[in-house]
């Protein structure tokens, strides 16, 4: 038995009123769900998927910290630039997500659509779906 699991049973009613000094148990294998294994690799792919995106979102995160950490206060910082910079990163990383769709990166972004779409025309973010 490879992949199959096997209980023990006792016999039904009948077998053991006629064998009561005896008892028997017999072997059967228990009943498993059939796993789709191509169901089961796309559960894994999407699985991998989500977690690379979650790093990619991560990582976008941790630059922007960095960036921030090796700013030189004593030259003054330019905070327009800074946030538009910012901003952009998150408009980009929210459009690669939904894949271009505007309307559910806004909705990422918690900002109404008409918002995100004058940002991305503001910022010439171009979109790639």
């Amino acid at each position: 038995m490879s992949t199959e699991q096997a209980t023990l049973t006792e016999p039904d009613q009948k077998q053991k009123a006629g064998q009561n000094s005896q008892r028997n148990l017999h072997l059967r294998l228990a009943e498993r769900p059939v796993r789709n294994r191509v169901q089961h690799m796309v559960e894994l792919a999407t699985s991998l998927l989500q977690e690379a995106e979650q790093l990619a979102q991560d990582k976008f995160f941790a630059d922007q910290a960095r960036k921030t950490q090796t700013l030189d206060l004593s030259k003054g910082i330019d905070f327009y630039e800074e946030v538009t910079q910012f901003e952009t990163g998150l408009i980009r990383m929210a459009l690669e997500q939904t894949r271009g769709n505007q309307a559910r990166a806004a909705e990422l972004l918690n900002i109404k659509p008409t918002t995100l779409n004058s940002k991305i025309k503001l910022y010439k973010i171009e979109i790639h779906s």
